[in-house]
């Protein structure tokens, strides 16, 4: 008797939680905007090795409130360092669970060869312009939303 009951308040739960879910779930390919410290920034995604090899290196500069948000397959100490960048950025980690774990604040490209990163695991970077944590008072700490 106890163990029906329990596979009937799991079906039920799980059919609860299926219901409540949105029409389409939210995948890599479809993320537009990363929120962060209250602010929406939309980005371009690095999700293939060349993309993100290529990160913001061909381009000349990268308006307020938007950003290349790097997506990497697995977890990792992922290092990022400022080869053929123009203008320095701010670079943010995210863990898996959504919360900043490392902040580089104006990263210049004149650092190059330097490599920044945490000594911790993230499975996203965003690059936004340099003075965007300063800002917004982005701490470590804080989460991150990923939307449509």
């Amino acid at each position: 008797m106890k163990k029906n009951l329990f596979i009937l308040i799991i079906f039920i739960l799980a059919l609860g939680f299926l219901i409540g879910l949105p029409s389409g779930f939210l995948t890599p390919e479809n993320i537009r905007y990363v929120r962060l410290a209250g602010q929406s920034v939309r980005v371009d995604l690095a999700i293939s090795a060349e993309a993100q090899a290529r990160g913001l290196s061909d381009r000349t500069g990268l308006p307020d409130g938007e950003g290349l948000l790097f997506i990497f397959n697995r977890p990792g100490k992922h290092m990022f360092w400022m080869r053929d960048m123009r203008f320095p950025i701010d670079i943010i980690w995210i863990s898996p669970e959504m919360q900043v774990i490392y902040i580089e604040k104006n990263a210049d490209p004149a650092s190059f060869p330097k490599l920044f990163g945490p000594d911790a695991y993230s499975k996203y970077v965003l690059e936004v312009p340099a003075g965007f944590a300063e800002k917004y008072n982005l701490q470590v700490g804080n989460r991150a939303l990923f939307t449509e």
